[in-house]
Formats: C-alpha cells, sequence, structure tokens
C-alpha cells in the first residue's frame, strides 16, 4: 500500500487534527498545545518547529477561550493573579532555553502522557471554594511557568485539576483562569524563545485558521453545556501513544 504523500498530510491531516483538538481542548478551556504537539510529533514535523508553533496556536486558541469563559462570568482575577505572578517570568525563562533534541523528546513525552491522563478524567469541583495559599500558588505558577517555556505548552492542562482536586474553583471557573494562564505563558514562552526561533512553515497560516475556528466552536460549546469526555478520551490514547513514540522510538 502506497505511503500518505508528505504533501497530503501537511495540507489535510495535519490541519484537520489541529481544528479537532482545539475544539475538544478549548471546550474545557485549556489552548491544547499538547494535542498540538502530539499532531506534529506524529506527523513527523521538525522538533525545533513544534515548540514556537504549539504556543503560536495556544496563543489563538486560548484568547478565544479566555473572552468566551470571561463573558460567560467563569473567571476569577483573584484567584488567576498569584499563579500568573509567578509563571510568567519562568515561562520566558523556559523559552530560552533550548534542549538537546534527544532530551526534550523525552521530555515531550512524559509532558504528553501526563496530558493524556488529564483529558481522560473527569475531575469535579467542589460548591464549596477555598482560596489557595498565596506561596503555594506561587510554586505552582513558577512550576508550570517554566514548564511552559520549555516543552511549549501552556501549563493549563496541569493547573485546572489542581485547582479542581485542592477545592480551588469550580469546573468552569478553573476552566476560564486555566484559559487566561494558557494565553500568558504561551506569549512569555514565545518572547523568551523568539532570538533562536527557526523561520516557521509557510503551511503555519492554514494550521492558525484551523485552530481559530476549532477554538471558536469548542470554547463556545465548553462555557455553555458541552460534554465531551469520550471524545477525549480518544484523543488521550493519541497522547499516550505519540509520547510512546517520543520516548522509545
Amino acid at each position: 500500500m502506497p505511503a500518505f504523500p508528505r504533501e497530503m498530510e501537511i495540507i489535510y491531516l495535519i490541519p484537520a487534527a489541529i481544528f479537532l483538538v482545539a475544539v475538544l481542548y478549548s471546550s474545557v478551556g485549556h489552548g491544547g498545545a499538547s494535542g498540538y504537539l502530539a499532531v506534529m510529533a506524529l506527523l513527523a514535523v521538525a522538533p525545533e518547529v513544534t515548540r514556537p508553533t504549539a504556543l503560536t496556536l495556544n496563543l489563538f486558541v486560548a484568547s478565544i477561550a479566555t473572552v468566551q469563559y470571561y463573558r460567560a462570568g467563569h473567571f476569577s482575577w483573584r484567584l488567576f493573579i498569584p499563579f500568573a505572578i509567578a509563571s510568567i517570568p519562568m515561562a520566558y525563562l523556559g523559552g530560552t532555553i533550548q534542549l538537546p533534541t534527544n532530551v526534550y523528546k523525552i521530555v515531550l513525552g512524559v509532558v504528553l502522557i501526563l496530558a493524556a491522563a488529564r483529558l481522560a478524567w473527569r475531575f469535579e469541583g467542589d460548591d464549596d471554594e477555598k482560596e489557595p495559599p498565596i506561596w503555594l500558588a506561587f510554586i505552582i505558577g513558577a512550576v508550570l511557568g517554566l514548564l511552559s517555556g520549555l516543552v511549549g505548552v501552556g501549563g493549563g492542562i496541569f493547573l485546572t485539576p489542581l485547582l479542581l482536586i485542592l477545592h480551588w474553583a469550580g469546573a468552569k471557573k478553573a476552566a476560564g483562569v486555566s484559559a487566561l494562564f494558557i494565553f500568558v505563558n504561551s506569549a512569555a514562552g514565545l518572547a523568551g524563545a523568539w532570538p533562536k526561533m527557526p523561520q516557521p512553515p509557510g503551511e503555519v497560516y492554514f494550521w492558525i485558521a484551523a485552530a481559530v475556528v476549532g477554538g471558536i466552536i469548542g470554547s463556545t460549546l465548553g462555557s455553555r453545556r458541552f460534554d465531551s469526555l469520550m471524545l477525549r478520551r480518544v484523543l488521550a490514547l493519541v497522547l499516550v501513544f505519540a509520547g510512546g513514540k517520543l520516548i522509545f522510538v
């Protein structure tokens, strides 16, 4: 059976996959970077291109999700600010660091597998919300910010379950806070990586368009009533496969 032509992958498969990822991730307030990274890893996009591309796509989708959740009343500046204060400079620092390709692949593979667990598991919020200790919010924000810049994710896929498990926010508010958290970390990571960024592929504008359309659809559904758990579990399997491929192949 003949292989699928590389040109067809770039023109059709990657934008279609990015669109689906954007719909599913934005439905829970995420930018989708781990999904975009998995798509690019599976379709053999060069590692030096994947990080800035994923962060760029994150900016568009997370900004759309932020607006949708904010307009729907699912946001808290009081909750967002402590995490962001610590995460933004660390995301910038992470963006300046260029990991060796073999190390980057292993780190990214682990992140994708952890992200798969977040997508596959249903985390419930609690009506009895508590304020996070400021010092703990700073530590969590700093760690997630550094990871964001190093790998090319926004950090929201890890922040959301923490907010829910520790009863710091309900599901909708956690999604809204995570959306803006992803946006600021992606912007900071891109700023840090900018001097060393390679020329983006010409097809990136089609990928951005696919992400924007998917982000509008997913965040509109997610900020209202939409249960994407089964679809997200299918996507989680893809992330596990992509993560395993990066680590072991």
